[in-house]
């Protein structure tokens, strides 16, 4: 008998965590920030050497081969593109939701 409730009680604490969690996941992000001209040329300068840091590290994996040159042109474009994309965002990156979103609908 004892095990009986100690497995009900385990189970109701399992539920209860698991439905604790999926309400903090549906709290709202802020959805208009704006940075200020200070913080957008900070983020700018910082993004632009991390960006160019990146590029160092693929063209050195082209270098020593474990990227052939197309891989790695193709990789240095794609990270160009973002960057203009969060340069176009105001250095503010877009974050999907689509997910939650998603997944509140089926319950």
């Amino acid at each position: 008998m004892k095990k009986c409730w100690v497995t009900v009680i385990t189970a109701i604490l399992m539920c209860l965590g698991i439905m604790g969690f999926s309400l903090e996941t549906n709290a709202e992000m802020p959805v208009d920030i704006k940075l200020t001209a200070k913080q957008q040329e900070e983020m700018k300068s910082l993004q632009q050497d991390a960006l160019n840091q990146k590029k160092e590290i693929i063209n050195k994996y082209v270098e020593y081969g474990v990227f052939s040159k197309e891989k790695g042109q193709k990789v240095i474009t794609h990270l160009e593109e973002r960057y203009l994309k969060l340069e176009q965002n105001g250095f503010v990156p877009v974050i999907h939701d689509d997910y939650r979103k998603h997944r509140s609908n089926e319950s």
